[in-house]
């Protein structure tokens, strides 16, 4: 099976397949229907469905982060040389002991918020940092500057070429736009008239006031937005579309209101993402969805 080239966080490989008994499989089997995803990141979904459903004639992907839009375009349009710079800097860094480490892993990440997102060695550098800083995480402070410490990873996989061919190969097959900015111009890049399957997994509502899982890059998404997205499901079901969210739950009510009248389900998935080991187990989170099961319209 193929698998993203990063990690991320609120990467949906633990829900994945709850999300993947979900999709309308006939509608992406028939070749006519599009696939989008308004919040990539990862993209272990992208990657599930477009190499379930070789039929899918065109996708777009976007996310609101440059620097990871921008690898996943290099990823498509230029693994090779993406590789080159990644074995580079894997035969910089890992010979090195700790402390010099740290100092080179400082250096790229220094080097990573003073220079434009784009090109092949940012896009690099974004792995690398991805792949040797604490715990995997890409965070940002309030000026947007990415701030993630250093990780005492050993023997970190810095670049994983087969990984990396797999995923251009399937990104090339399904044609796939990546777009860079907010979720309602998706549509956009779209053929008119044809009808998609939207899967979207926006920055999740946080289940208390110490637990946000939308606070990694500069503009959390506040509760604000998620009503602005959920004006946005509505009007995807009233063109045609379908779509499937996953998002928290709370147990305040707030997505049973903001998205009366469609199906939502409560799932199981395990929460990686936590300052305490302890409550990295398993939670309930939301599946919401305006189609029926195996719907073929």
């Amino acid at each position: 099976m193929v698998k993203p080239f990063v990690k991320w966080v609120g990467g949906k490989r633990q829900l994945l397949p709850e999300i993947m008994r979900r999709v309308p499989r006939r509608a992406l089997a028939s070749g006519e229907w599009a696939y989008a995803e308004p919040f990539v990141g990862g993209g272990a979904v992208l990657l599930a469905v477009l190499e379930a459903f070789p039929a899918i004639p065109q996708a777009a992907a976007n996310d609101l982060n440059p620097r990871l839009v921008a690898a996943w375009r290099a990823v498509q349009s230029q693994p090779e040389a993406l590789i080159a710079a990644l074995q580079a800097l894997a035969d910089a860094y890992l010979p090195l002991a700790e402390p010099a480490r740290r100092a080179f892993y400082l250096a790229q990440r220094a080097r990573l918020n003073a220079e434009a997102p784009a090109g092949v060695g940012q896009c690099a550098r974004l792995l690398f940092l991805n792949r040797t800083g604490f715990n995997g995480l890409y965070r940002e402070n309030a000026r947007g500057a990415f701030n993630v410490p250093f990780g005492r990873a050993a023997n970190p996989l810095i670049c994983d070429a087969p990984t990396i061919r797999a995923d251009a190969a399937l990104l090339r097959r399904a044609r796939v736009t990546f777009l860079c900015g907010d979720f309602a111009a998706v549509p956009d890049a779209l053929p008119e008239g044809r009808r998609a399957f939207f899967y979207l997994d926006p920055p999740y509502r946080p289940l208390s006031q110490t637990s946000s899982f939308n606070a990694y890059v500069r503009t959390p998404f506040d509760d604000g937005a998620q009503r602005r997205l959920a004006e946005f499901c509505r009007a995807l079901d009233r063109a045609g579309h379908r779509f499937l969210l996953s998002n928290s739950a709370p147990g305040d009510g707030f997505f049973e209101r903001l998205y009366a009248g469609f199906r939502i389900e409560r799932v199981l998935a395990r929460r990686a993402v936590n300052a305490n080991p302890a409550k990295r187990g398993p939670l309930h989170e939301l599946l919401v969805s305006n189609y029926a099961p195996e719907d073929a319209p």
